[in-house]
Order: C-alpha cells, then sequence, then structure tokens
C-alpha cells in the first residue's frame, strides 16, 4: 500500500439514530485530527448536517461523489466535513434514539463502501462508529457486530477485537495496553464449547503483530485464565491445565514472548502497570469490563487479522443519550489518531 504524507481514512457513520455522527461531527474540529489524516465521512450528508446543528459547529459538509473519491480528490479540514453518500434517504425519516432497519441497513451499506474504498486502494484505512446489532439484524444482516462483517467482507477465517488503550491513558506501558479476545460475540454458555488451543495461538500470534506495528519491538502478552485463581491446580476448571497453557506453549515455541494462563483479576493490574504490552483474554467481557474502567472514552477497537486497517470507539450507539449533543467524541479522536499510526506502519 502506498500511504500518502497523511493517511486517507473512511469514517463510517455508523447507526443514524445513535450517537456516531455526533462524534464525528465533533472530533472533526480538532486540528490534530486534520495534522495527521485526511477523512472522509462515508455516510449521509444530511445526517451529518443535522449533528452540525445540532453541536452549534460552524463546519459545512461538502457531499464528494465516488469519481472525486476514487480520484483522490476530496478536501477536508476542520470546517469542511467531507462525505460520500453512500445509503439511500429512507435514513433520513429515522427517530432518533430508536432500533430502525433502515438505520441498519444504512449502518451495513456504509460498512460495506469504506471497505471498499480501501479494498480498491481510494482509501489507506477505516474507522468506524459504532453501529446498532439489533437494527443491524432487523434489516437481515445477520452478523454479531462489526468484527465478523469486516472478516467476511475481506474473506478472513482468522481474526479478533483487541481493545487498545494509547499511552497516557492510566496505563504505565510506553506503548498502551492492548486486549485481544479468543472469543467475542457469543453466550457464556457457549464458550466452554468453543474454546481451544488453536484459537488461543492465532490470537497470540495476531496480538504480537499488531502491538509491533504500534511501536513495540517485541511484545511481552500475557494470556487470561478462564476459570478463577487460574482452576486452582484443576479444583475449579481443568481448562487452564488442558487448553489454555498448551496454547502458551505453542506460541512461546513460535517466538512469541508470552506467559500464563494467570488469574484475571491479579493480571489485569499487573498488565495497567506495565508488565505487559497485551493480554489475550478468552472471552467477551473479561477483556472488555477491565479495559474500559481504565479508559472508557479513550479506548480503541482494532480488528486484527484483516488485509485492512479498522479501528473504531469502544463504545457503542448509546440511544439513551443520542442527539441531545453532549456525546463524548474522544474515542473517535483516539480511533482516527490510531488507524493513522497503523497505516503508517504498513506503508
Amino acid at each position: 500500500m502506498t500511504v500518502a504524507t497523511k493517511p486517507r481514512l473512511a469514517v463510517t457513520m455508523g447507526d443514524a439514530a445513535g450517537i456516531g455522527p455526533e462524534v464525528i461531527v465533533a472530533a472533526w474540529t480538532r486540528p490534530d485530527i486534520h495534522a495527521a489524516v485526511l477523512p472522509l465521512v462515508v455516510g449521509h450528508p444530511e445526517i451529518l448536517r443535522r449533528a452540525v446543528q445540532l453541536l452549534g459547529r460552524n463546519s459545512e459538509v461538502v457531499e464528494f461523489d465516488a469519481a472525486a473519491v476514487s480520484r483522490g480528490q476530496w478536501a477536508a479540514d476542520a470546517r469542511t466535513i467531507a462525505c460520500l453518500k453512500a445509503c439511500d434517504d429512507s435514513v433520513l425519516e429515522v427517530p432518533p434514539g430508536t432500533v430502525d432497519r433502515r438505520a441498519g441497513e444504512a449502518a451495513y451499506q456504509c460498512v460495506c463502501a469504506a471497505t471498499r474504498l480501501v479494498q480498491e486502494r481510494y482509501a489507506d484505512g477505516i474507522v468506524t462508529a459504532p453501529l446498532s446489532k439489533a437494527a443491524l439484524h432487523a434489516a437481515a444482516h445477520f452478523y454479531p457486530g462489526h468484527t465478523e462483517l469486516l472478516a467476511d467482507l475481506c474473506n478472513v477465517r482468522d481474526f479478533a477485537m483487541m481493545l487498545y488503550l494509547p499511552p497516557g491513558n492510566a496505563v504505565r506501558g510506553p506503548a498502551g495496553l492492548g486486549v485481544a479476545h479468543v472469543t467475542l460475540h457469543q453466550s457464556l454458555r457457549s464458550i466452554f464449547h468453543d474454546l481451544n488451543t488453536a484459537a488461543i495461538v492465532v490470537k497470540c500470534r495476531l496480538a504480537d503483530g499488531v502491538m509491533r506495528r504500534l511501536g513495540v519491538a517485541k511484545p511481552r502478552l500475557a494470556v487470561a485464565a478462564l476459570n478463577p485463581h487460574a482452576g486452582e491446580q484443576g479444583l475449579f476448571g481443568d481448562e487452564e491445565q488442558e487448553i489454555i497453557a498448551p496454547a502458551v506453549d505453542v506460541a512461546r515455541a513460535a517466538g512469541i514472548d508470552v506467559s500464563g494462563p494467570f488469574p484475571t483479576d491479579t493480571l489485569m493490574v499487573r498488565a495497567r502497570d506495565g508488565e505487559f504490552d497485551a493480554v489475550v483474554a478468552m472471552y467477551h467481557d473479561q477483556g472488555h469490563i477491565a479495559l474500559k474502567l481504565l479508559g472508557m472514552n479513550a479506548a480503541v477497537n482494532i480488528t486484527l487479522g484483516l488485509p485492512i486497517v479498522r479501528t473504531s470507539v469502544a463504545h457503542g450507539t448509546a440511544f439513551d443519550r443520542a442527539w441531545q449533543g453532549t456525546a463524548n467524541a474522544d474515542g473517535m479522536v483516539a480511533a482516527l489518531l490510531t488507524a493513522a499510526r497503523l497505516t503508517l506502519s504498513q506503508a
């Protein structure tokens, strides 16, 4: 990939009924964003204009057609929000803060369009605002979320979600802290069936790779246990002995600096204090709760294993607070800046 001086990032609008449009507009006025990236919103220009009006900004939303975007002829600065229209006008009828299939369809179309821009090399990476999984399903797109949708669009099988907290956000490691997840959007009951050694090894490899791209020469990884007290030598479960420890051995034999499994309650304290650069968690909430407690508004969602760069905010649509002008844009800022680092690292 040839990346321009400033990486070109396609920013999806997310669910129009949620806080995605607000956080995009709020982040857009930050001068550090335009010093680092050339952003383009993939969504509906009128939805963005509503968000501009809501927030009382003096930004102008300028629509660029597909031909102009394919030639790289879009302009963006703190007062110019560049937008590629990627969904139809039915989304304009969606009430704020509601689950609506029209918003789900629009969000789906935006993700597909942004992914194509990167695959066709008209953009260098994508940053996604949150979508509603319920609205996505209502529109008959049966994906658990962005991660699985993007994996399908990119035709990859080995992938993972990582929550990443950049440096200076309650963690002492010089490169921040990443938490990758072996299982993701599924019931707790199903985790015990789906957890396996091979999947853990894959996630260790992916976590090691992305931390290297984020500037760590030799990442130090820790693998979380599944059971309390790491199973207490089999008293509370044997998954650590039968599944997780063998995966650590395989990953270590492959040259990855990884250790564990460790009880998660103490592991996350050690990781926060800089002992590890990344943690491999066994399931969604095991990693999400700890990292979001450390930095909810600064955390970034990175999809590992894709042939394209994708980051996102770590929060959801927040329907209960949407279109009230109070959404925090720090996560969108962090997602944009992290995407810039990742695109430049693979240039």
